[in-house]
């Protein structure tokens, strides 16, 4: 066993007697070494009950003869971090995940790993870990929010976020936002829609590296704490058998879960985050990967927010392997931590309910929720999620409205300086300018609560999963790397086309070699860990991954 370095020989004497100074046994001395990497704090919703979840993979671990070693994982949470300085930090945060759960796995020579956590960023870094490590490892995802209530809707996240758009443009009183607030998030668990948390939940499940059932079934469930046991008890089978993560996350398993992606319609930062793992699994996956994949898979599930479909209705509906169940033909055999395969896993899950997961004869759209766009504006690469654009926007030509950050953009839609028409342009937002580059979850959700249908906005930072409407993110080259979007100037006529997917900026080249002799880059006074990020980590074509030396 991997422990074997810190607990056998005379030479280990000093180790097992810090070992001992824990309460290990003689007798465990001889079991394998787990441990938990668990997000868990009391500043984030979704991972507020991660104790009583870790407390249960502790039991299962210790019951199918291993012994668990629990340790802290930090977590951001976007929503309370959205919209202001604070966001800068919740991407870069994603490698600190990574890098502090290789280091614990490493300095501690763990047999294998559970990883207890939720929401945008976590879990890609731990997933990341994983594949860095490849240790055994299994992950255990803490669950979907329910819903909220009021006046006989369903609520989530979003309809805040887009309330403060209502409210600013005179459709909402105080009294009414403040009741709004009270009323939509009920408890623990990320936000209930198929925003990113979930979508990397869906993700990881669909990936073979978390329990069949295990993304879609809701924080509150008591099945969530019979799949936090049995995961427990599941990781001391991998480390016998010594399946591995680089066994399960293959260019198969990273198929299938781009497949299941463009099924459900999930966020645009699985684009970053799945390219993000395949790196470190040393899997090639790129633009092009989703691309293709997106054009032969149907979009079958209308989630929230472009859809009236919560996590909570997936579950009802059979969760992912549902999903599954409906791609069966077209998935990928492949391994997963249950120790059964992709495929029996699918037809052992029927759809519960075709009005949450279509009929393939029967798609919300004829193709994948997500495009990836390239044109003069984005030579390396855009994303929008198409399945949450009307398709009236679908073809889109109208003067640039420039920004240099979210704050003056989010200024300008409050002050209604927006004008129907207009394709709004938020640069200096990416991976290196932000730095960090921030979701828009505000800009995107005041101009749907102020009732814009016609504005288009593009940005080289990101967008929440919970953004709707023709909003295209991750813009490559970002501006302050020297991209095109950089060059834009106010009334420039930028044409959008998602059914050939292109974007461009429609101004002579001769015109944009001028202004690239006179651009320069307007850099941020940044210090600690964001100038570290600002300085290592690449563009959003290639998952915005540090580079290495």
């Amino acid at each position: 066993m991997r422990s074997d370095e810190i607990k056998k020989g005379n030479q280990r004497a000093p180790n097992r007697s810090l070992l001992r100074s824990l309460g290990v046994t003689d007798r465990e001395m001889d079991l394998p070494f787990i441990g938990i990497a668990n997000a868990w704090s009391d500043i984030v919703p979704g991972h507020v009950h991660l104790r009583t979840l870790a407390q249960k993979v502790r039991e299962g671990i210790t019951a199918a003869g291993g012994v668990p070693f629990e340790f802290g994982v930090i977590g951001i949470c976007d929503g309370i971090a959205m919209g202001h300085e604070g966001m800068r930090n919740a991407l870069p945060s994603r490698e600190n995940i990574a890098d502090s759960i290789e280091l614990m796995a490493q300095a501690h020579c763990f047999d294998g790993l559970v990883c207890v956590g939720t929401c945008d960023k976590i879990i890609p870094g731990m997933l990341m870990a994983a594949a860095r490590l490849n240790i055994p490892t299994i992950v255990i995802t803490g669950g979907p929010m329910l819903s909220g209530h009021l006046a006989g809707k369903e609520l989530s996240l979003i309809d805040v976020f887009e309330g403060v758009g209502r409210h600013a443009g005179g459709k909402m009183t105080e009294s009414e936002l403040c009741e709004l607030e009270c009323a939509a998030m009920p408890g623990c668990g990320s936000c209930q829609g198929l925003y990113t948390a979930n979508t990397m939940a869906c993700m990881t499940e669909a990936l073979g590296m978390s329990l069949p059932g295990c993304a879609a079934t809701p924080a509150v469930h008591a099945e969530k704490l019979r799949l936090a046991r049995q995961t427990g008890e599941r990781i001391v089978p991998l480390i016998k058998e010594q399946v591995l993560p680089r066994h399960i996350l293959t260019p198969e398993s990273f198929a299938n879960a781009i497949r299941v992606d463009m099924a459900l319609g999930g966020s645009t930062n699985t684009v970053l985050h799945l390219m993000a793992i395949a790196q470190e699994a040393e899997v090639p996956v790129t633009l092009d990967t989703f691309r293709d994949i997106a054009r032969t898979t149907p979009h079958l599930c209308h989630m929230q927010p472009a859809g009236p479909h919560s996590m909570e209705a997936l579950f009802h509906a059979g969760g992912v392997p549902a999903v599954m169940n409906r791609l069966v033909k077209s998935l990928d055999d492949t391994i997963t931590v249950s120790g059964k395969k992709s495929k029996a896993i699918a037809r052992e899950h029927p759809v519960k309910n075709e009005r949450v997961i279509t009929p393939l004869n029967a798609p919300v759209h004829e193709a994948g929720g997500l495009k990836i766009l390239r044109g003069s504006l984005a030579p390396d690469g855009a994303v929008i999620k198409c399945g949450a654009v009307d398709e009236g926007m679908w073809k889109h030509e109208g003067p640039a409205r420039v920004f240099n950050g979210e704050q003056d953009a989010m200024h300008a839609i409050l002050k209604r300086k927006i004008r129907e028409g207009d394709v709004m342009v938020i640069r200096y937002e990416g991976p290196k300018g932000a730095p960090g580059m921030p979701e828009m979850l505000s800009p995107t959700s005041a101009l749907m609560g102020q009732g814009y249908t016609r504005v288009a906005l593009i940005t080289d930072g990101r967008f929440s999963g919970g953004t709707r409407g023709p909003c295209i993110g991750h813009v490559a080259p970002e501006a302050a790397a020297g991209g095109p979007i950089g060059l834009v100037q106010e009334g420039d006529t930028i044409r959008i086309d998602l059914f050939a997917d292109t974007v461009d900026l429609v101004v002579p080249e001769k015109t944009l070699q001028k202004r690239r002799k006179e651009w320069k880059n307007p850099k941020k006074p940044v210090t600690g860990v964001l100038a570290r990020y600002a300085a290592l980590v690449g563009q959003a074509d290639k998952g915005a991954v540090l580079r290495n030396g």
